[in-house]
């Protein structure tokens, strides 16, 4: 197991490397610059100059990127233009939100699509499974920050049951876990229910496939009750799917978050990235970028062990 597990962080290594280099050339090839923003209305060719002088931004390409690789190898990110702290500092400070959105949702979602894969697959074609499939494909069809807005206006609002955007209240120092919970509820739930969506719809399809195969008809032959066939037997074979899609979603689900986060004015990495993507912060967005990244990879990486656990006939040399 230890020598699969060094074998792919090896192979992760390239494929960081080039993301590295795309994201670097893309972000630096595209027209403005980061001193026409910080200077405003104050921009003149001349100080646009000076000040890419300053930052480093006008030395040729491949010596700014050598550098930024440099540091980023010493596990320095680089310093942000416009708040004037280091990338390492903004990450620390919002990693955890988007973490605590994008986890909670990833429970939720999974929670709600295995229940709804196993409930279709025990009842397929009936009536309950076609209004099922109608809801969960109008909601995978739904933009999020469409279904965000919805949720605002009915639930903020219109209820007033939750806050309208934030993490916790603007003046509270210290809020309490269910002040956060609270902030919680409407962001996680968009992000979850356009998850679902989609992975229910998987469930179903691997359920069914599982309660076609030989031993689920030699269980029912022994007498073994619905709920034993369902959760005892097929649905251990059947989570071998969604656990690769667990891991291949974490790039959509980051990016699901970023709409979501400026939707909500949620205090992540979403939020973070929105706002350096529009003052041109080039140490924001790739330190960003690399961070998805090593999530990405950390995550295929994770939904291949767990096959082995789900299933122990599953070797990895």
């Amino acid at each position: 197991m230890s020598r699969y597990v060094l074998r792919r962080v090896a192979e992760a290594v390239p494929t960081l490397i080039l993301l590295t280099m795309l994201s670097f050339v893309l972000l630096h090839v595209a027209p403005g610059g980061p001193a026409a923003v910080m200077l405003g209305q104050k921009a003149t060719p001349q100080l646009i100059a000076e000040v890419n002088r300053s930052l480093g931004l006008d030395r040729p390409l491949y010596v700014q990127y050598g550098i930024w690789l440099w540091q980023l190898i010493h596990a320095n990110l680089g310093y942000a233009y416009t708040y004037h702290q280091s990338v390492m500092q903004l990450i620390s400070l919002n990693l955890p939100h988007t973490l605590l959105l994008v986890l909670t949702a990833i429970v939720i979602s999974h929670l709600f699509a295995i229940a709804l894969g196993i409930f279709q697959a025990a009842r397929r074609s009936s009536a309950a499974d076609h209004a099922i499939t109608a809801l969960t494909y109008f909601l995978y069809s739904m933009p999020t920050f469409w279904l965000g807005i919805v949720l605002v206006s009915v639930f903020a609002l219109g209820l007033g049951w939750f806050p309208v955007a934030g993490f916790a209240p603007p003046f509270d120092a210290t809020p309490t876990a269910g002040t956060i919970a609270d902030h919680l509820v409407l962001p996680a739930a968009t992000l979850a229910l356009v998850t679902i969506a989609g992975w229910s719809r998987f469930m179903r399809t691997s359920m069914s496939d599982a309660l076609a195969q030989d031993y689920i008809r030699t269980a029912r032959a022994k007498g073994a009750s619905e709920l034993r066939m369902l959760v005892g037997h097929a649905l251990k074979n059947a989570l071998l799917p969604l656990i690769t899609l667990a891991g291949l979603s974490i790039p959509a689900l980051f990016s699901g978050a970023l709409i979501i986060e400026v939707v909500f004015n949620y205090p992540g990495m979403g939020l973070l990235f929105w706002t350096a993507a529009q003052n041109r912060d080039y140490p924001i967005l790739l330190g960003i970028t690399v961070l998805v990244g090593v999530l990405t990879v950390v995550g295929n990486l994770l939904a291949d062990l767990a096959y082995a656990w789900v299933d122990p006939r599953i070797k990895y040399t």
